[in-house]
């Protein structure tokens, strides 16, 4: 599958049920500031019950009441549990993208190889279990929320539009690669992303949620950073 055809599905994906959806959130936000504040401040509540209880025991009610309001008006802004989980995760996400991504200058990027922009994408993954742990035991927990509680496609979508936008980035850094000769272009970009993605992720979030057993003298970091030297030696052209 070509680069430019991967990228068109990953930005198609969902597109019609997030538009659904956001024109039901604007109908009843209609422009009002607070609205959109409320609606943050359960999400934000409701990661942090998540985070210190699990998703499956925290029920709407508990939400409600952490966060001040009533149970009617959490189903204001989310008419299912399932709705709230995958907004929360949404927001999570695309918050701690944001924040990564503003570590550097457009002018920065600008400069950048597709191997260092490569470099700086696999750094994400070791800054999520350095500085932010509780978004990848969250992260575990909402995963296997999303496998069992949720059953289709349109359920996801915000969730979904989150790996389109990771998609989207990884896309500008494999033409840039393919441009410049730095990175190992024979292999597709799909399965770079797909390696890359799913193989730092699980290696930082098994380590975050204890899932591996770590000896005395072992360093979890460290051990990521190896798996990271060794995607880069697969992806980087020398």
């Amino acid at each position: 599958m070509t680069g430019r055809k991967f990228r068109y599905i990953i930005e198609t994906n969902s597109i019609k049920s997030q538009e659904k959806e956001d024109h039901r959130l604007k109908e009843y936000t209609a422009g009002k500031h607070w609205k959109l504040e409320k609606r943050q401040h359960i999400m934000e509540t409701a990661y942090r019950l998540f985070s210190e209880k699990g998703i499956i025991p925290v029920s709407i009610t508990e939400v409600a009441e952490a966060s001040g309001v009533g149970r009617a008006t959490v189903f204001r802004y989310f008419s299912t549990k399932a709705e709230l989980v995958i907004a929360t995760g949404a927001w999570l996400w695309q918050d701690y993208i944001e924040a990564h991504n503003a570590l550097l200058s457009p002018e920065e990027l600008t400069k950048m190889t597709g191997a260092e922009r490569l470099r700086f994408y696999l750094e994400s993954f070791l800054d999520l279990y350095r500085n932010h742990p509780g978004i990848l035991r969250f992260n575990y927990d909402f995963n296997s929320y999303l496998r069992h509680e949720t059953e289709s496609e349109e359920e996801k979508s915000p969730y979904l539009n989150i790996v389109k936008i990771l998609g989207v980035q990884f896309h500008e850094l494999y033409e840039r690669g393919l441009r410049d000769g730095t990175l190992n272009t024979d292999i597709s970009e799909r399965e770079m992303f797909s390696a890359t993605f799913h193989i730092m992720l699980a290696a930082a979030t098994r380590y975050a949620v204890g899932l591996v057993m770590v000896f005395d003298d072992s360093d979890p970091e460290n051990e990521l950073v190896m798996l990271e030297k060794a995607l880069l030696r697969e992806f980087v052209r020398e």
